[in-house]
């Protein structure tokens, strides 16, 4: 059995970037009343992200902050490196390789990768065989030639 308490969902990146996808699964994870973690383990993509959350539609932004800032705990949305739960969030998302633990607690984690990247689809195979090999709940999603997204396993 698996020690995750939750769903993994795989979203397999070809036609839309990081950037386009994660706002509006975020926007969606505030809209069904859960809070987020976003993992990324390099400071730079972080700090890129955190730009782009401020900046994501011209009439909208995503409350967020960054876990080493003051009241992280209060954020919607945190942007981590580490496994730490400040904003005790629902929803964890991991991006750009960045670890997972299988003793995590969440309600459901997003593993996206660019499955135009030959290293992350590496890895992304390699994490959904020990997930599914630990009894994880696991869905693979991707994007259809129209560009929406459609559950493939």
């Amino acid at each position: 059995m698996a020690e995750t308490s939750g769903e993994v969902w795989f979203y397999h990146l070809e036609r839309s970037t990081l950037d386009q996808v994660l706002p509006e699964l975020l926007d969606r994870t505030l809209q069904r009343g859960w809070r987020a973690r976003v993992r990324v383990s390099d400071d730079n993509r972080r700090r890129d992200i955190d730009e782009r959350l401020w900046s994501w539609r011209a009439e909208a932004f995503l409350a967020h902050g960054l876990a080493d800032e003051a009241h992280a705990e209060r954020q919607p949305i945190l942007l981590t490196a580490d496994a730490a739960n400040l904003n005790r969030s629902q929803a964890l998302f991991i991006v750009d390789g960045s670890d997972m633990s299988l003793k995590e607690e969440f309600e459901r984690c997003f593993i996206i990768f660019d499955g135009r990247d030959d290293a992350a689809l590496t890895t992304a195979r390699g994490r959904w065989k020990a997930l599914k090999e630990a009894g994880a709940n696991l869905a693979y999603w991707k994007q259809s030639d129209e560009g929406r997204w459609e559950k493939a396993a």
